[in-house]
């Protein structure tokens, strides 16, 4: 028979239930995700009523037109990340975190999970129907598709993946750096840009590396046709983990080596 834990004993499980309450007690969580929702279905319904078929737009993938709203809602998703780990800096409350766990590395994988889990479940059902609403206005339009057409439910789903997966590095920077403005920083400056200036040298090299970075990998993931030049889908996927692990992996070890 097993014995329960003791209810002052430290176990997984108690680690992801702080987390989510610290998650969901602080308003800029309320902020940050409702607006990532609003920003991805009211963008999705202002292509999909403004959109005509003799427009500059007929070449581009069906899922990536409607869910261009996730492009701005990921980076409030990203702050969010930010927020959840060097908010806690910010305001001391990362003392009281690592005295109650006192081995570290548990917090940060419970930040992590807790994180990928809300991220995810917002992303993916609310592209749904902003595929399904901007769909009503693209009917008689040469951008008219269903959930059933090859690749679109696994576009919605890549899409919401490669948000999570590029809010997740943001998380991983908010640790690493410890600092708010830093991280947000970094992520707009190394994740955002600094991709798009190394595409335009004249390297073929360059052109193959840039392709698996963050956001061109996430814009592979949520297209429902193959994009000229890109990642196919699965070594995107691969290279969005691969970077949100080397994200992860060191403030795992800052933790480990520097005083908080």
């Amino acid at each position: 028979m097993t014995t329960p834990a003791p209810a002052h004993a430290l176990t997984t499980t108690r680690v992801l239930r702080s987390e989510w309450h610290k998650l969901w007690t602080v308003r800029s969580t309320w902020i940050t995700v409702l607006t990532a929702a609003a920003l991805l279905l009211g963008v999705g319904l202002l292509m999909g009523a403004t959109y005509t078929s003799d427009g500059g737009d007929s070449d581009v993938d069906t899922v990536v037109l409607t869910l261009y709203g996730s492009q701005l809602g990921g980076i409030a998703l990203a702050v969010l990340g930010i927020l959840v780990t060097a908010g806690e800096y910010a305001t001391g409350m990362i003392r009281a975190t690592l005295t109650a766990v006192p081995r570290r590395l548990p917090v940060l994988w419970a930040k992590a999970a807790v994180y990928t889990t809300v991220v995810f479940a917002v992303s993916f059902p609310t592209a749904l129907p902003t595929f399904l609403t901007a769909q009503f206005f693209l009917s008689d339009t040469d951008q008219a598709a269903s959930l059933t057409d090859d690749g679109v439910l696994a576009a919605i789903a890549g899409n919401a993946a490669g948000v999570t997966l590029l809010g997740l590095i943001a998380l991983g920077l908010g640790a690493g750096l410890r600092s708010v403005p830093g991280a947000i920083g970094a992520f707009v400056g190394g994740v955002l840009i600094v991709p798009e200036i190394l595409g335009m040298l004249p390297y073929e090299a360059m052109d193959t590396a840039v392709r698996y970075f963050p956001t061109q990998a996430a814009g592979a993931l949520g297209s429902a046709t193959p994009l000229p030049g890109a990642a196919s889908p699965g070594a995107a996927l691969l290279a969005l983990l691969l970077w949100a692990a080397a994200a992860l992996a060191v403030p795992a070890l800052l933790l480990k080596r520097r005083d908080v």
